[in-house]
């Protein structure tokens, strides 16, 4: 599918390398690692689905987990394959056709799958691979990207010489997102590549349809991402405390799940 395609041809330049480690992606990172740590237990079997180039797969590994990292883009893979800091597997497939035995998995990983699939029935395809790769009883941590991220991205540089607002294709592509969920980017901007967002209540919804019972719905980034200057103040381990604290304070509020560009579900087959 065109979809399927964009995704892998946005990865083949490995441009994932280091998103984790700059800008928001930090607090991505360091918030994603944070939850996944109050669930996992010691040497777990974890397929990472849609693992990029193993940012998460290496720290799992170096964990002392047995990881299977499964991605789609060729290039990433051979940079997790040359880049670990700890052994894993980095495997080139597709999120909804797995290399993986049935039942064979403690946990699973959808970090990226579910928002990169625009078509309903390839984000149920990519459940029922997850699923089945589990065994009863294992866990399931899917990540979402908010309907309403792009829009409150924007509008929080309004006026400061991003005015993408008034650019007529970007403003098009943000009536689509609000309407349809549907992130189309639009030519010559660098953005994500076409993706699905989510709200959180539909999220929660198509893990149950998928067969998983959502335990708990996290906000990632939470309100944190506000910050005028957050690099600044992430820096500063005082004031990263205090952003974490407000994050972890409303990371279950529903009124507020939206504002955060992410969202983290952990669920049981």
């Amino acid at each position: 599918m065109d979809d399927v395609k964009n995704v892998r041809d946005f990865y083949e330049n490995v441009g994932e390398a280091n998103r984790l480690e700059r800008g928001l992606g930090i607090v991505e990172g360091y918030r994603t690692k944070e939850l996944l740590s109050r669930f996992l237990q010691p040497a777990m079997d974890i397929c990472d689905i849609g693992g990029g180039t193993g940012y998460y797969a290496d720290w799992l590994a170096v964990q002392g987990h047995q990881v299977t990292m499964v991605e789609l883009a060729p290039k990433a893979v051979e940079w997790a394959q040359t880049h670990q800091t700890a052994p894993y597997k980095a495997l080139a497939g597709d999120a909804r056709h797995l290399p993986i035995p049935d039942a064979s998995m403690d946990a699973a990983l959808l970090l990226g799958p579910l928002y990169h699939l625009q078509d309903k029935a390839d984000q149920m395809q990519c459940l029922a691979e997850a699923r089945r790769v589990l065994r009863p009883g294992g866990w399931l941590f899917a990540a979402g990207i908010s309907k309403y991220s792009s829009a409150t991205w924007a509008l929080t540089v309004y006026g400061t010489g991003k005015d993408f607002i008034d650019d007529p294709a970007y403003m098009e592509m943000l009536r689509t997102e609000l309407t349809t969920g549907n992130h189309n980017k639009p030519e010559n901007y660098n953005v994500l590549c076409d993706a699905y967002f989510h709200t959180p209540e539909a999220f929660r919804e198509e893990l149950a349809e998928g067969g998983f019972t959502v335990e708990s719905l996290f906000a990632i980034e939470g309100c944190a991402w506000l910050t005028p200057s957050l690099a600044d103040k992430w820096q500063d381990s005082a004031s990263r405390e205090n952003l974490l604290t407000l994050v972890r304070l409303t990371e279950q509020e529903p009124s507020l799940m939206g504002l955060s560009p992410h969202f983290l579900a952990a669920a049981k087959r």
